[in-house]
C-alpha cells in the first residue's frame, strides 16, 4: 500500500475554496463584499506568482469568523459545499481517487485552505484523512488565529512528515498530485509527481522533469 496525496484547490476542484468561501461570507453579510474581496482577489494573485505570506491571507480570510461559534460555521458551510463545491469537483479528480482506492492505497488530501472548509470537501469526496491549516478556537468559538504549522509550501512537507510519523507510514511509493509552484518543495519529494492542470511555473517544471502533465476536467 502506498500514499496518494491530493492538493485540493484547482487539483481536484476547479477553484480555490478559501477565495469561495469569502465570496459565501459576502453574501452572508459577514463582511464588506466589495472590499473584503477586491483584497481577496489581491492576495491570491500573489498566491499564483509564488510570492503570498500564508500568514496574511489567514488573518485576513479568519477575521469574519472570529467570534463565532464552530457549529455556526459549520452549518453554513455544509450546505455551501453541497452547493458550489459539488459541481466544481473534477470528474477525473474523483475517478483517479477511485483508482487509487482499487489498488489499496492510502488517500490523503493536503491543503493550504483551513479546517473548516477542507474537512467537509474531503467528506464530500469519500476521503477520510485529510491536513490542512488548523484553527485556533477557545470554548468552542473561533478566534479569527491559526494554530501550528500552516500546510504551505515547505509547510506541507513539515505536517506531512509529522502525518507519517504518527501513523507509522513512509513516503515508499507515495504519488502527489498538484496544480501549483507552490507545491513544488512536495512534488520533488515523492517518487511519483503529478502536475494537474499546472500553472505556467509548474508546467515548466514539469516538463522538465519529465513529470507527468494531466489535464482534468
Amino acid at each position: 500500500m502506498a500514499l496518494a496525496i491530493f492538493d485540493l484547490d484547482e487539483t481536484l476542484i476547479h477553484g480555490d475554496c478559501a477565495s469561495l468561501w469569502s465570496a459565501q461570507m459576502a453574501r452572508l453579510g459577514w463582511v464588506d463584499g466589495e472590499a473584503f474581496l477586491r483584497r481577496d482577489r489581491e492576495l491570491m494573485d500573489a498566491y499564483g506568482k509564488g510570492q503570498l505570506q500564508m500568514e496574511d491571507y489567514m488573518a485576513f480570510s479568519l477575521e469574519p469568523i472570529a467570534g463565532r461559534t464552530l457549529e455556526e460555521v459549520e452549518h453554513l458551510v455544509e450546505p455551501w459545499v453541497e452547493d458550489v463545491i459539488e459541481p466544481i469537483i473534477y470528474g477525473d479528480a474523483c475517478r483517479c481517487i477511485a483508482e487509487h482506492r482499487h489498488n489499496g492505497d492510502r488517500i490523503l488530501i493536503i491543503s493550504a485552505s483551513g479546517t473548516h472548509l477542507v474537512g467537509p470537501i474531503a467528506a464530500r469526496l469519500g476521503v477520510d484523512e485529510f491536513l490542512a491549516i488548523e484553527l485556533e478556537a477557545v470554548n468552542g468559538v473561533y478566534t479569527g488565529r491559526t494554530h501550528g504549522v500552516l500546510t504551505y509550501r515547505e509547510g506541507k512537507i513539515t505536517r506531512l512528515l509529522e502525518w507519517l510519523d504518527q501513523e507509522q507510514e513512509n513516503l515508499e511509493g507515495a504519488s502527489f498530485y498538484s496544480d501549483s509552484r507552490n507545491d513544488l518543495p512536495l512534488l520533488l519529494k515523492v517518487d511519483h509527481p503529478y502536475a494537474v492542470n499546472p500553472d505556467t511555473e509548474l508546467r515548466k517544471q514539469a516538463e522538465a522533469k519529465g513529470w507527468p502533465v494531466l489535464n482534468w476536467a
